[in-house]
This record gives structure tokens, C-alpha cells and sequence, in this order.
């Protein structure tokens, strides 16, 4: 299934990755770990935040997810199912 991770980062522990110069490393083995086809990062209501799109084969998988930005980050976490717009348009047509 496709899901939207959304992580809000703590800022105070974020900033003490960011002067040891450890966050780079984190992100990147999410990215790794997770193969998600799309990757951003804003700010959003006034935190650090990071949205992955990745297929979650079997959601027994989301601890594992979520726990090094739990630990690491002091991070909330949100999981969203979503569509693409080829998967839109293959439900929609399921109605008729």
C-alpha cells in the first residue's frame, strides 16, 4: 500500500543532530531503508518536517519505521494511505 509518512522533528534535539553533524546520516538511511518515491522537507506548524510516499508492504513494518525518529528525533509520526493519480482513476472506475 502507498503511504504518506509524515515527521515533525523535535527542534532542540534536531539542532543537536544538525551541530554534530548527524541528521544528514539519519535522513539518508530512511531514504535507503524506505526506497520512497517522492522525499520533501519544509516546515510545518513551525517544525522541522520530512514527507515520504513508499510502499508499505505489511504495516507489521511501521515500528521499525518509526522508532529511529522516535528515538533519534523526538519526532511525531503520521502514517496517510494515498493514491497516485493512475490509482484514482482505476477506483473511480470501479464505480461505475
Amino acid at each position: 500500500m502507498r503511504v504518506m509518512m509524515k515527521a515533525e522533528f523535535d527542534t532542540e534535539k534536531t539542532n543537536d543532530l544538525i551541530r554534530s553533524g548527524k541528521l544528514p546520516q539519519i535522513v539518508q538511511e530512511a531514504v535507503e531503508h524506505l526506497h520512497p518515491e517522492t522525499s520533501y522537507f519544509t516546515v510545518d506548524d513551525g517544525q522541522r518536517t520530512m514527507f515520504l510516499v513508499f510502499d508499505m508492504q505489511d504495516t507489521s513494518t511501521m515500528p521499525a519505521i518509526a522508532e529511529p525518529f522516535f528515538m533519534q528525533m523526538g519526532a511525531k509520526i503520521d502514517y496517510t494511505p494515498v493514491m497516485n493519480l493512475d490509482d484514482l482513476q482505476r477506483g473511480l472506475a470501479q464505480l461505475r
